[in-house]
């Protein structure tokens, strides 16, 4: 006899007998049976994940692999990210030492800046210190010959600074160098103060100590500092090119009794700080004349200015980029003397 289906209000019924249908695991017990041996893993594998037609013990069993399975990964996963004592001990190691360099960078960078500071400061303070004294010392007139005329007040000068013995200027270059000039017990004191006697490191143009303030001695020396701003006597270094010397070969110095002396250049350039161009006493004209031939030899040019054992010199001294142990001499002997006031 052949089956018949019955529906009635969209449910399926079965011709079977009554009670044949079983229970829902028995149905997917007998699916399972009809299927062939090759989907029976990938079945029985979908038999477990539905908890439903899986037995007691087969739950049981799934539980335990799962949290086996689950407390290993999570094992390995744990430490895995925890790190142990010496990694802890080497970031912490790594973390102080980048702290320090921050630090010490920091000081480095605080103690840089304070003292470009306090070059700075010195260089203004220094320049306006001189031209406040130039302001006050310092006159230029055209005379009636139509010649510049000029003066100092040395009473204002001796006001100020009672070392004053002198002052000094290049005409027409290097105009910056244009001073006072001091003389005190020492060829020290002057390295550190300024003509007002304030502490700075331009200090001031001095005569040598050893010398006689009236310029008469056979070479008297005249000692001031190469600044980086271009002030005191930084521009002597401009007589090492024979070109500006050709421009400028002359100098002058005033003095307090009245005087007006014109020094023409005739030797420029380098020595080092113990060389014979620093001598000022000699025993005899032989000795003198040794000194004026060794000057023009360790010029940086023939001048062709001629000096004898007759002349006076004045030399002038600075420091130089070369080393702490070279000097920057330029050296003039007196051309002219005449009184001004």
């Amino acid at each position: 006899m052949s089956e018949k289906k019955h529906y009635h209000r969209g449910r399926r019924r079965s011709s079977s007998p009554a009670g044949s249908r079983g229970s829902s695991r028995e149905r997917a017990a007998r699916q399972v049976k009809r299927r062939p041996e090759e989907d029976w893993e990938n079945e029985w594998i979908d038999l477990e994940e539905d908890e439903d037609l899986r037995t007691p013990d087969q739950v049981k069993a799934t539980g335990k692999r799962r949290a086996a399975s689950g407390g290993k990964a999570g094992a390995g996963k744990k430490k895995g990210k925890t790190p142990g004592k010496g990694e802890k001990k080497n970031g912490r190691k790594g973390r102080m030492i980048s702290n320090i360099i921050l630090v010490v960078a920091v000081i480095v960078f605080c103690v840089s800046a304070f003292q470009l500071f306090h070059i700075i400061s010195g260089y203004y303070e220094g320049r306006k210190e001189y031209d406040e004294v130039k302001e006050l010392a310092i006159t230029e007139e055209e005379s009636e010959d139509g010649e510049n005329q000029f003066t100092v007040d040395f009473d204002t000068l001796m006001g100020i600074n009672p070392d004053t013995v002198g002052w000094i200027r290049f005409d027409p270059e290097p105009a910056q160098i244009n001073y006072p000039l001091v003389q005190t017990a020492d060829n020290s004191t002057y390295l550190n103060k300024t003509f007002s006697a304030s502490d700075n490191t331009v200090g001031a143009i001095f005569v040598n100590t050893y010398n006689n303030p009236d310029f008469n001695d056979r070479n008297t020396i005249i000692y001031g500092h190469r600044m980086n701003d271009s002030s005191m006597f930084h521009d002597l270094a401009k007589y090492e090119e024979q070109s500006f010397w050709e421009a400028n070969p002359y100098f002058y110095i005033y003095t307090p009794d009245g005087r007006e002396i014109t020094y023409h250049i005739y030797a420029a350039g380098q020595v080092t700080e113990t060389s014979d161009t620093y001598l000022t006493d000699f025993a005899d004209d032989a000795a003198y004349q040794a000194f004026l031939d060794y000057t023009k030899e360790a010029s940086a040019y023939d001048t062709g200015v001629e000096v004898t054992t007759q002349d006076t010199v004045v030399t002038l001294s600075t420091c130089t980029r070369a080393s702490d142990e070279h000097r920057m001499v330029v050296v003039g002997v007196k051309e002219s003397e005449k009184q001004i006031n």
